[in-house]
């Protein structure tokens, strides 16, 4: 079944831009890897943050900022923007991770909105303009992600697209591979009775400190990521609402579920895409959306589905 799952995965994702325009998927993958990044932390640890855009978008700013004036390659800056979400991530954690419930969610949410007025008043961001222009550059020195095939007379950038299909894979299997391993299965101990773990012996505190910078690290990743694709970094990044987001595309995928953070991402994205034209009643649609949804889907699209099937075997 794992090697089915990959499979369909690396299949599906070298079709896709052929049928589907590769600048959404491009977005797509980048919010899924966050998504996915932020249901390691609560679909698997039981904690939930408010303030994850800062990760995602703190990577953004730095690996544009990079990019564009220390002249880093693309890979090079998105290390860079990875390593200080990873740090940041340290640093938010050791201050919140010994308080649970709404307290530790008020604190990761009071520690993101110090990013975000970093982000709008540090002389480097752009402010609220943000940070334009960032060059995508050579991979490796060899590929440019900046160029375009022409297909059928209409322009691909595959060369971008395959890089960030190769980053969100890398990043899927790192989380994968997390939740299947000693480590992700004292997470889920953690989750579920964390006095029992503390009792066996785990020391609980330095488990959710390493869960949660590993989920800081790779929400950076994909934040760095799309601010190459999109050659932007805006406060709409560090914003509140985008930790809103994610938590919505987690819940409506399915929690602790491997796909469900994927399913979530493409459900809103398509969703802003396809309702677009009516302008800010699209928050409506998709608040209406997120509650029949929640009533009708109680474990997530995902979570549902995999029981159907299980009753079904």
């Amino acid at each position: 079944m794992n090697k089915m799952l990959w499979a369909g995965l690396v299949l599906l994702g070298l079709v896709a831009p052929f049928v589907i325009y590769p600048v959404f998927l491009m977005q797509l993958l980048c919010f899924a890897l966050f998504a996915c990044a932020f249901n390691l932390l609560i679909g698997y640890t039981g904690l939930l943050s408010f303030g994850h855009a800062a990760f995602f978008g703190g990577a953004a700013y730095i690996t544009g900022y990079l990019v564009k004036t220390a002249g880093l390659t693309p890979e090079l800056g998105i290390l860079a923007g990875t390593a200080v979400a990873a740090l940041m991530g340290l640093v938010f954690g050791l201050v919140a991770i010994r308080r649970q419930g709404i307290y530790f969610a008020m604190i990761t949410l009071a520690l993101a909105q110090v990013v975000y007025f970093i982000a709008l008043k540090a002389p480097f961001t752009g402010g609220e303009d943000g940070l334009q222009d960032v060059p995508r550059g050579m991979l490796l020195g060899i590929v440019n992600l900046g160029h375009a095939y022409r297909i059928h007379g209409e322009p691909l950038e595959l060369n971008l697209y395959y890089f960030v299909f190769a980053v969100f894979i890398f990043g899927f299997w790192v989380i994968y591979r997390a939740v299947h391993s000693p480590f992700g299965q004292v997470l889920k101990a953690i989750r579920e009775n964390e006095p029992r773990a503390l009792s066996l012996g785990y020391r609980v505190d330095r488990f959710k400190l390493l869960a949660f910078v590993l989920s800081a690290a790779l929400a950076g990743m994909a934040g760095a990521t799309k601010a190459l694709v999109f050659q932007l970094a805006s406060l709409t990044d560090v914003s509140w609402q985008a930790s809103g987001e994610v938590i919505l595309m987690t819940l409506l995928g399915g929690l602790g579920t491997i796909l469900g953070p994927v399913v979530g991402a493409f459900t809103v994205l398509t969703l802003h895409s396809e309702l677009s034209a009516i302008g800010s009643w699209v928050t409506v649609v998709i608040g209406a959306t997120f509650v029949v949804c929640v009533l009708a889907f109680r474990r997530g699209f995902v979570g549902e589905l995999g029981k159907i099937l299980k009753r079904a075997l």
